[in-house]
């Protein structure tokens, strides 16, 4: 008996998890999905450049996401050093103790 119930408590957890695949699903699940960027509503400049590039040539995108982020981290990095230098917060001269 406890062997029995063992087993439909399973099929019914099993029915239970699968229960959103069989009765939810609307039709054919999408074999390929293309993403691209929108670029009717952009007229000129980069972000049509960047756009266009995206739908084009995703790795020279990928290139320019890197370079750009480096960029962008290089920049604030350099400008919080001259925030904390002139308030007083002098980092250069900073002894690692660390080490």
């Amino acid at each position: 008996m406890r062997k029995w119930k063992t087993k439909v408590a399973a099929v019914l957890t099993g029915l239970w998890l699968t229960a959103p695949e069989l009765l939810w699903a609307a039709g054919k699940k999408a074999s390929e999905l293309v993403v691209v960027a929108d670029t009717r509503v952009i007229e000129s400049g980069v972000l049509k450049y960047f756009a266009n590039l995206y739908n084009t040539n995703i790795l020279l995108f990928a290139v320019w996401a890197v370079v750009l982020t480096a960029v962008y981290g290089a920049f604030l990095g350099w400008l919080m050093d001259q925030i904390m230098e002139r308030t007083g917060l002098d980092l250069h001269s900073r002894d690692i103790v660390e080490h």
